[in-house]
């Protein structure tokens, strides 16, 4: 049996918008790197997220109920950074990184600061396009 070797995988790239509101919407969510970080390699469930476990875990800065983390990594997802996960059942509860994601936490990795906390003009730009999902110059 011959095996078949793989190209070096290349990275996807983004258009600067994209790019953008991905990472304005990752630095306003109440999630740590912590776990941005732990999603490029594994799935983290949803109830390991929200309540105490989140804070415990360095997940969350704090205590965070189910519907809200749902809600905040829902938004994660329609933004690209993250995918809900399928068994065979279908989807489950589990979360994972996708390639934007990834991208997004391994340039927050190599900076000093980690995810550099949002500014109030982040905050507003996010809040008007999770409100009404369209797309705002960044």
């Amino acid at each position: 049996m011959t095996s078949v070797e793989s190209p070096t995988p290349k990275s996807i790239q983004y258009s600067s918008g994209t790019f953008k509101r991905a990472e304005r919407a990752i630095r306003c969510s109440p999630f740590q790197l912590k776990l941005m970080s732990l999603m490029r390699y594994e799935s983290v469930e949803l109830n390991a997220i929200a309540g105490s476990r989140g804070v415990e875990q360095g997940y969350t800065r704090k205590r965070l109920s189910e519907l809200s983390v749902e809600n905040h990594l829902m938004w994660l997802i329609q933004v690209g950074i993250l995918r809900r996960e399928v068994d065979g059942q279908g989807i489950t509860d589990s979360f994972r990184l996708t390639p934007l994601g990834r991208q997004l936490v391994e340039n927050a990795e190599h900076q000093p600061q980690g995810l550099s906390a949002p500014t109030w003009r982040d905050r507003c730009l996010n809040f008007l396009h999770r409100r009404f999902r369209f797309s705002l110059s960044a």
